[in-house]
């Protein structure tokens, strides 16, 4: 069975999470949410926080072999604690080495910076993330996806059906109707 890894803490843009997770299990794809702390973690939905989500393991019990793609939803607050953390980052260069698809939408690509893997990539973002990217030798563009090796990204949660499509594509899978 295909799994991926879904790398979040509090503060995640809800949809971000939530709906790439449905669009890759209808698909047949099993998800692991691995977080910081053991217990829930809380989604940001609108100007509030919104749902639960379980968390599966912990950041410290993640083998990067036992999964085959990343998942990093955005959110302002989730990817800006996550860099903080040592083996949230190290968990990101893991997959790049390892040259398994990155899906990071929004300002989750802060994560790319952090674990210095852009240089050289064309990809996008969130608006206010793009100076960090093209600060750190990224090639910047606006559009609903941006492929470009083992990374796949995107800039917001209208973009979510293109972003888990091409996801679900390069792990030879196919989206049944977008979440």
């Amino acid at each position: 069975m295909t799994r991926v890894l879904i790398l979040a803490t509090d503060g995640f843009e809800q949809s971000e999470l939530m709906k790439p997770k449905a669009n890759l299990e209808d698909a047949g794809i099993e998800t692991t949410v691995a977080s910081l702390e053991d217990g829930e973690i809380t989604g940001w939905n609108d100007k509030n926080w919104g749902d639960k989500v379980s968390v599966d393991i912990t950041v410290d019990e993640v083998e990067v072999g036992d999964y085959d793609a990343l998942l990093l939803p955005g959110g302002q607050i989730n990817p800006d604690i996550l860099r903080m953390n040592e083996r949230a980052v190290a968990i990101v260069r893991g997959f790049d080495m390892a040259n398994k698809p990155i899906a990071a939408i929004c300002h989750a690509p802060w994560m790319l910076v952090e674990a210095d893997i852009v240089k050289g990539k064309t990809v996008t973002s969130w608006p206010s993330v793009r100076t960090d990217l093209a600060n750190a030798g990224a090639n910047v563009v606006d559009q609903e996806v941006a492929e470009d090796g083992n990374l796949i990204t995107s800039r917001n949660p209208d973009d979510i059906p293109a972003f888990s499509k091409a996801l679900i594509s390069r792990l030879g899978g196919e989206m049944k109707k977008a979440a």
